[in-house]
């Protein structure tokens, strides 16, 4: 089994708001504990709003206001040690991004300046996280890598006005993986895309990864984007993970309730019936229930589930899930 990379223990990540002079917390990272190994796909999967790409900015090192960790941590495994994020420098964490981490962002024109030739998009890229002298010794580092990836380098000469959404992606993609980090964050990256330019993507991650053999983590709400590219998925609910287990066993063997509606959701061939949503809403991150977050909309809810939160119950190898009726089943606590 590959080592770990990256893990968390216990992260607490909230916006701490001033508002008419109260203090509000919105708790969007709420006691997580990760272990993510390298070389793999670890898929996030959850509803809009329940602090998908918070977990991410947070991973990243990238805390900002009004966004503060209010507990726990996050450690990186560095040339073998592992390395707690909290004890770096404000410059360290820079340069941890800028080595170490790519990040692959929800729309691609947040990377790409519209008036600007893709090939100056990757020059002040690659001049900013390298001593490079030779403009030559620029684009040909950027032509190689084009083409290791399948991707035509001519694109180069081209304002991102003139390549198609899924294009100006894989070029996103491409300029975040040319120095070969360790680790990949996605961050919603085939979002507003068509069924079939997704499949492109999603396939150019997969190839990025087994080339490259480092880490990416993966936020989607598209559990179907997951299916195609995720070695294992953590379910998130609320600023929570729920349920964690590998891809395959998610969708063959879902535990928690919540994990269940996301799965029974999905289209299948052949199947006309009308497929069945997640009822009611997402609660505020600002005013959560008591006991487990999903117990408003759960229709098996027990009184047990309104008081207190389950701890992690381990249902198979590598399987485990937080909720009060897998506890009642009588499997052991997890460790």
């Amino acid at each position: 089994m590959d080592a770990t990379i990256l893990r968390t223990e216990r992260l607490q990540a909230f916006y701490v708001l001033d508002i008419y002079g109260k203090t509000k917390r919105i708790k969007a990272v709420n006691h997580i504990d990760l272990a993510i190994r390298e070389n793999e796909i670890y898929g996030i999967a959850g509803e809009s709003g329940c602090g998908k790409s918070t977990l991410l900015k947070t991973l990243a090192a990238a805390v900002e206001p009004p966004l503060r960790v209010i507990d726990g941590k996050v450690f990186y495994r560095i040339n073998g040690a592992e390395v707690d994020v909290a004890a770096l420098s404000a410059e360290e964490k820079r340069q941890l991004r800028m080595t170490y981490l790519a990040y692959v962002p929800q729309g691609s024109m947040s990377v790409l300046n519209p008036v600007r030739r893709i090939r100056d998009t990757y020059r002040d890229f690659i001049e900013s996280h390298r001593d490079v002298r030779q403009k030559g010794e620029i684009f040909d580092l950027a032509r190689e890598h084009l083409v290791e990836l399948g991707l035509p380098p001519k694109i180069l000469d081209a304002y991102p006005h003139q390549l198609s959404g899924g294009m100006r992606q894989r070029v996103t993609i491409a300029l975040a993986t040319l120095l070969k980090p360790r680790i990949i964050i996605g961050d919603e990256p085939t979002t507003a895309l068509d069924v079939v330019v997704q499949r492109g993507v999603v396939q150019l991650l997969k190839d990025v990864q087994s080339r490259l053999r480092n880490t990416i983590v993966l936020v989607t709400h598209d559990m179907g984007v997951h299916a195609n590219i995720a070695d294992r998925i953590g379910i998130m609910y609320a600023g929570k993970i729920v349920e964690e287990a590998p891809a395959e066993r998610i969708f063959r063997a879902p535990s928690h309730p919540y994990t269940r509606y996301l799965i029974n959701s999905l289209p299948r061939f052949g199947d006309k019936t009308v497929r069945e949503s997640v009822p009611g809403s997402p609660p505020s991150l600002a005013n959560l229930p008591a006991g487990c977050p999903f117990h408003p909309r759960c229709p098996h809810v027990m009184d047990v589930c309104k008081q207190s939160m389950p701890e992690f119950i381990r249902v198979a190898p590598d399987h485990k899930v937080a909720c009060w009726l897998v506890e009642g089943e009588g499997y052991g606590k997890s460790t």
